[in-house]
């Protein structure tokens, strides 16, 4: 078992980003220099010598993972594909000193080391112990796990929950840029009355909702489905709540999740009841008074945000739930709360 460096670091530690080109690897760069970190671009598998990728103010620098010096870090994100963050794996883990590593892609899921996280729900007590923060292996659950499970544990708070189903409609960024390109190249090309690129989505993904990729998409719904499925599973495990049901829909949208919840309660709690539960930082709640949420309002915004909250006509001890949350600021949110707590 190799060493790893003591919890005395200082607020400039060094960290390195193993897929600076991608969506979420820029997105996770962008918080944490915000937060005065010394922060390093590395590109993935497919990059080699120095790349350039678009920072949000100039072009940024890469390394290619084979010429990066992973080992002298004190922090390595794995944003990339699973094949570049296990070789950025075999790099760290001889080092003297390794450094803690941080997996946003599943690529270390299954180690013995490895430790689901979600530090934003952490904060209310749910998730464990703090000595998974000191895991020298860290995997961030997926965004629509966190997103449901923070929402979830909060309405625990209102009363015993007996049931709850979810529809969770999918943003293309999740499939990374190519999701982007393949979905704008296809909304372009319906216009103009031309084939359809298939590559990311085997299907028509533009102007349509998915419940299946096409048999020949390089990723299947089901399986995306699934790993909500696990990781949910897993955060909810010490809150009393029970697994609820769970749909996965492909939506055409460019960024954001939304997602429909009908919760049924043992008792009735009522809206105040419901909202007091609702009180928490990481949770804007909109009343009536408001707009709901939208994928769209939410870009950029930290936590989830809950709107259109209704009492089922059918079921006075069911509710309906309206969420929205950025897909992206939300796993970086939770990184840099898994960092400050690593270094504390």
């Amino acid at each position: 078992m190799h060493a790893h460096r003591s919890s005395g670091r200082s607020a400039r530690s060094s960290i390195a980003i193993v897929g600076g080109e991608t969506l979420l690897g820029k997105e996770v760069y962008e918080l944490l220099e915000a937060r005065g970190f010394d922060v390093k671009l590395v590109g993935s598998l497919d990059s080699a010598g120095s790349i350039i990728t678009q920072g949000s103010d100039e072009p940024l620098v890469m390394t290619s993972i084979d010429d990066a010096d992973l080992e002298s870090a004190q922090i390595v994100i794995l944003a990339a594909a699973k094949e570049s963050g296990q070789k950025a794996w075999e790099k760290t883990r001889s080092a003297k000193a390794a450094p803690l590593v941080i997996d946003l892609t599943g690529a270390l899921e299954d180690l013995a080391e490895s430790r689901l996280r979600a530090p934003l729900i952490d904060t209310s007590g749910v998730e464990g112990s703090s000595a998974d923060a000191k895991s020298p292996v860290q995997t961030i659950a997926h965004p629509a796990a966190i997103a449901i499970a923070l929402l979830i544990t909060h309405l625990r708070k209102a009363g015993a929950i007996r049931r709850s189903v979810i529809e969770v409609f999918e943003p293309v960024s999740e499939r990374g840029k190519e999701g982007i390109d393949e979905l704008q190249k296809q909304t372009v090309a319906l216009l103009s009355f031309k084939p359809l690129p298939q590559e990311i989505f085997d299907a028509q993904a533009a102007f349509n909702l998915l419940s299946q990729y096409g048999s020949e998409a390089p990723t299947a719904l089901e399986d995306i489905e699934l790993k909500i499925d696990r990781h949910l599973a897993s955060l909810l495990a010490r809150s009393g709540a029970p697994m609820p049901s769970l749909r996965l829909i492909q939506a055409p949208v460019f960024h954001g999740y939304s997602a429909c919840l009908w919760v049924e309660f043992e008792e009735n709690p009522g809206t105040d009841g419901i909202f007091q539960a609702l009180g928490s930082a990481n949770i804007d709640v909109r009343t009536r008074d408001h707009e709901p949420p939208t994928n769209v309002g939410v870009a950029g915004q930290g936590g989830i945000t809950v709107g259109s909250i209704a009492q089922d006509r059918n079921q006075p001890r069911a509710w309906w739930f309206w969420m929205a949350a950025d897909n992206l600021q939300i796993v970086a949110e939770n990184v840099g709360e898994g960092i400050r707590e690593y270094l504390e």
